[in-house]
């Protein structure tokens, strides 16, 4: 899937300012990943399982 074509977000906790942020576009069988100071990369990709216990971890 081209990268371009998907819809980037994201989170709400990302402050106005850049910083290090990560960007996901969620799709029904993948999510990707990427930096979003350096979108020309080819995103990380997951199965949306994989992504959930990620976030998941993540929050604790």
């Amino acid at each position: 899937m081209n990268a371009e074509a998907l819809t980037w977000v994201r989170s709400s906790y990302s402050g106005a300012e850049g910083g290090q942020c990560v960007e996901v576009a969620v799709r029904p069988d993948r999510v990707h990943v990427r930096d979003s100071k350096d979108t020309n990369r080819p995103p990380l990709t997951v199965e949306p399982g994989t992504w959930a216990a990620f976030v998941e971890h993540a929050a604790l």
